[in-house]
């Protein structure tokens, strides 16, 4: 068992993350659940979870969630009016894991491009750190790993199943859920193959549709196309972007 070996050689936390929210563009709709657990390495190699948030964002005044939101997470509008919080205590919530004065850390989302705009976004309407700890912080997207290691589909209730995980985790639409399974998921990848730091800052997209969204900074995007069975080391998406070479 990898324990995520290599990973924590390099960074000081990871902070594996998920959001919920009211659509699909971040510009126009907000995060309505964010949850995060920050994972570090004791002295003796083991992992232990440093500190975790799942918090709901009310919405603006008047706002109510579309209906196809509410089927989707079970999330309602009574439950974002009683328990949700503003969004700038979840800004100022959320700092808190991201902290790096111990060192660098890396955040872990499936398909990290669609929660970190929306996490950019909410941080951009705020004069606080949290822009600049998003920006200083690398990212690993954990759907661009999986697209090297399995056929489609490749949601992350599909990498539970393909790792034999269901016991352990579940996959909800809730994000708390989420980022626990994403967790299990990122060690049995490792396990697998202890290869997930070449994969920091590199997201693939699709070539069909292009990248969804703005691009981030300090990112690299590079076509990925769907594969039928596990790449072998010098065909991952890192290897043909570093080596230049299209694989659309």
């Amino acid at each position: 068992m990898n324990n995520l070996r290599e990973v924590f050689q390099k960074y000081a936390a990871v902070v594996f993350f998920d959001t919920e929210t009211t659509g699909l563009d971040a510009k126009t709709c907000q995060i309505i659940e964010l949850a995060a657990i920050r994972i570090e390495q004791t002295d003796r190699g083991t992992l232990r979870m440093a500190a975790n948030l799942d918090e709901f964002i009310r919405l603006p005044e008047g706002e109510k969630l579309p209906e196809q939101i509410t089927k989707l997470t079970g999330i309602t509008d009574e439950m974002l009016e009683k328990e949700g919080l503003d969004e700038a205590d979840v800004v100022s919530d959320f700092e808190k894991l991201l902290d790096d004065t111990a060192g660098p850390v890396l955040l872990a989302a499936h398909n990290a491009q669609f929660d970190l705009l929306f996490t950019q976004a909410m941080a951009g309407r705020y004069d606080r750190p949290l822009a600049e700890l998003l920006a200083r912080a690398d990212y690993l997207d954990t759907l661009t790993v999986y697209k090297d290691r399995r056929a489609y589909p490749h949601k992350l209730a599909n990498a539970i199943a393909a790792y034999k995980l269901e016991d352990k985790v579940q996959n909800s639409h809730r994000a708390i859920d989420d980022v626990a399974a994403l967790f299990e998921v990122c060690k049995a990848m490792d396990d697998e193959r202890a290869d997930l730091l070449e994969y920091v800052n590199i997201f693939g997209y699709n070539p069909k549709y292009g990248v969804g969204g703005p691009r981030i900074d300090g990112v690299t995007y590079w076509p990925q196309r769907f594969n039928k069975f596990m790449q072998s080391s010098s065909y991952t998406l890192p290897a043909l972007a570093k080596g230049g070479r299209n694989n659309a």
